[in-house]
């Protein structure tokens, strides 16, 4: 399971079918990969109270590195913490024939952001999932991993978590039901961050729909 709990002020419009195809070849450091949301179970509530309208809705996110002869991806998995992963693993895990893994990279005048927001990310490894997705500083989720690599240049920003199923009004019953098992109070309001708002931020630029090629032939 993935998330991105929270409205973004942005919803995000594209036509997939005009996105070009990246493959490994293309990657460079830094570069955010999305992974599309399934329709149910987490992934299901989550767009409940995102509001998704004809666009991708993300709820996973990882920051690409280049290796010397291989490439990275290193994300707050669900199931196993904050890891640095093989692409191709990534690719496998992540993908399913519902959904598209989608890769922007940050514009030019954000660039210099990279370099300290690998290093960033590399020293959170091995930190556990945060399953609260309220913000701590010994475990993580996709997002939040995410915001906090690239916090030292204020690339992006936290904002209010919202669970209310816009149709009713409401807090969405299984975010009531999720937190209630955690012996929690739902979250609202609190600061956090999401895949789709990430990328929705206007220092990004979308590079398109991501295919393994080794899985693909």
């Amino acid at each position: 399971m993935r998330v991105f709990i929270f409205i973004s002020g942005f919803l995000l419009f594209f036509h997939l079918a005009n996105a070009q195809t990246v493959t490994t070849g293309n990657l460079k450091n830094g570069d955010l990969i999305f992974v599309g949301a399934e329709k149910a179970n987490l992934s299901g509530a989550i767009n409940r109270v995102t509001q998704k309208r004809d666009s991708i809705a993300f709820d996973h996110i990882g920051i690409i590195e280049k290796g010397h002869d291989a490439t990275f991806v290193l994300h707050a998995s669900s199931k196993r913490g904050t890891i640095r992963e093989n692409i191709l693993a990534f690719y496998q895990t992540q993908k399913t024939a519902d959904n598209k893994i989608m890769v922007y990279r940050l514009k030019d005048s954000f660039q210099y952001a990279i370099p300290a927001a690998l290093l960033s990310a590399k020293k959170m490894m091995g930190k556990p999932y945060n399953w609260t997705y309220i913000l701590n500083e010994n475990s993580y989720y996709c997002s939040d991993f995410i915001e906090r690599s690239f916090r030292k240049d204020h690339i992006f920003k936290l904002e209010p978590m919202t669970f209310i199923n816009p149709k009713t009004g409401k807090t969405d019953d299984f975010w009531i039901d999720f937190y209630k098992k955690q012996h929690l109070e739902v979250p609202e309001g609190k600061p956090g961050c999401n895949p789709n708002g990430l990328a929705a931020s206007e220092k990004l630029m979308l590079l398109g729909n991501f295919i393994n090629q080794r899985l693909a032939n």
